[in-house]
């Protein structure tokens, strides 16, 4: 029986906390900050509860969800053994509690006009989000570039980036929308005068045009596009440079930072390191603490053996001051700081697993059926999803809640995708075979296929709905793989 309230309660899910704001820097009140998470708590657990449920059973799909769950239900251990200060705890755990919930409503086998929704409030909120950062940074900061920069950019800049790229460079549509909002972004990291962001649209444009090539021959095709691409997008920034030669005083001052320390290093890649160092070495210390971590909203310092690197950057008073609880500003290591080798490691191999599993069978498929359905469901999630590790260069994705909701999403949909168009390929390559004629290879203890009879079809056509385009792109609508992909 379908829910009539399922898409309110997708767009309730998703566009809340698209207005979050950086509360963590501000000494206020946090009411709205709950005021506006409740809801998306609310609409996830009744989206869990609703969905329809696979089944068959599904390897991937089943070490994913272990892995994610065993991270988020992992953290209690850690807290009880080393009674860290609760309210950090709940603080810094919301956003992967967010990720979890994220991933259980959309790992499911949602018919397209749901996927449509959901595909939809993604994309919009992530828009909400880009445009409300901007506004709400440059509006209460009020101060030099040097302090707004910090402030302007969205928590899922790269996945957005992501999203349109997949349209861009695999999908190959352009819109008047999406090529505004791209330009968009691009200005904003301009502005922003942030490395790491830089870094991470390049690993996405990579990324893309990876997927977007089949074959050998196809990938020397979509390299040149992508040089070109590479080409008019300098050129765009060598314009705005002219346009704004505050802004590339400062990406010059941000290049050449490292000669301005004593060791010869950038002094933001110094205070990382010497994060990291301090967790690691807190990790390490108890055979306890290594296995189970040192839990979520741990206090964390700098490492003292950084401190003569940053000499005349920083104070030895205010070094030694600093402390820290929040989500650190690398994925990986605080993973690692928060839970451990049994809690902390299976969350990061999981987002790795998905997106490495994911990425060859997409090409693969791509190759062999280019209109299989929710094919293009799964190149957006797989974009989506890929930045979280592009985001993770500059910080840690899942310390904001917002992003750690949409990159929840965004798994939930490649792993549930995933698992589908594997089912429909093997059914496909079975069909195959068995007009063919041909022995297939089985399991041992599996039994033979009952034979078809002769002239049954293969598969009765199944149309895809009229209210999901976005799931028709370039696809023949009689394809007989419906049958096998549609919940």
């Amino acid at each position: 029986m379908r829910n009539k309230y399922t898409t309110l309660w997708i767009w309730l899910l998703l566009c809340p906390l698209a207005l979050d704001y950086k509360a963590g820097l501000d000494d206020g009140s946090h009411v709205m900050q709950v005021v506006m998470t409740l809801p998306v708590l609310g609409a996830g657990a009744i989206l869990w509860l609703i969905a329809p449920s696979f089944t068959r059973r599904s390897r991937f799909r089943s070490i994913i969800t272990a892995a994610v769950i065993a991270t988020v239900v992992g953290s209690v251990v850690a807290q009880l053994m080393q009674g860290n200060d609760f309210g950090n705890y709940l603080r810094t755990l919301l956003p992967f509690g967010l990720f979890l919930l994220g991933y259980l409503a959309a790992c499911r086998p949602w018919q397209a006009d749901r996927l449509e929704q959901f595909e939809k409030a993604l994309f919009w909120s992530m828009v909400i989000s880009l445009v409300f950062s901007f506004v709400y940074g440059m509006t209460t900061s009020g101060g030099p570039l040097e302090d707004v920069r910090y402030r302007i950019v969205s928590v899922t800049f790269l996945g957005l980036q992501g999203v349109i790229l997949h349209q861009f460079v695999v999908a190959k549509r352009i819109t008047k929308v999406t090529l505004a909002i791209f330009l968009g972004t691009i200005l904003i990291e301009l502005l922003s005068v942030t490395r790491s962001l830089l870094v991470g649209s390049v690993v996405l444009f990579i990324f893309a045009t990876w997927l977007s090539a089949p074959s050998a021959r196809h990938l020397v095709k979509a390299g040149m596009r992508a040089v070109f691409t590479g080409l008019l997008i300098v050129a765009m920034v060598a314009g705005a440079a002219s346009f704004f030669p505050d802004v590339a005083g400062h990406w010059t001052q941000r290049i050449y930072a490292s000669k301005e320390t004593t060791s010869g290093m950038d002094p933001t890649t110094i205070t990382r390191l010497a994060e990291m160092k301090d967790q690691y070495d807190q990790v390490t210390s108890t055979p306890s603490a290594l296995l189970a971590g040192k839990g979520y909203g741990a206090i964390y310092h700098y490492s003292p053996d950084y401190l003569p690197d940053l000499a005349g950057q920083i104070s030895k008073k205010d070094f030694y001051a600093i402390r820290e609880f929040a989500a650190g500003h690398n994925f990986w290591v605080y993973q690692f700081f928060a839970g451990g080798l049994l809690f902390g490691l299976w969350m990061p191999l999981a987002v790795l697993l998905a997106l490495g599993l994911g990425g060859v069978a997409y090409r693969v498929w791509r190759r062999r059926v280019p209109d299989l359905l929710y094919l293009p469901v799964m190149g957006r999630s797989l974009l989506l999803l890929a930045g979280l590790p592009a985001t993770s260069i500059g910080g840690n994705p899942l310390g904001p809640r917002y992003s750690g909701l949409v990159f929840g999403v965004a798994l939930g949909l490649l792993v549930a995708t995933y698992t589908r168009l594997s089912y429909a390929m093997q059914v496909r390559e079975a069909q195959r075979v068995a007009q063919q004629g041909m022995p297939k290879k089985r399991r041992p203890g599996t039994p033979p296929p009952s034979p078809s009879p002769a002239g049954a079809p293969v598969a009765m056509p199944m149309p895809v709905s009229t209210r999901a385009p976005t799931l028709n792109e370039g696809r023949n609508t009689t394809d007989t793989l419906s049958r096998f992909t549609s919940a």
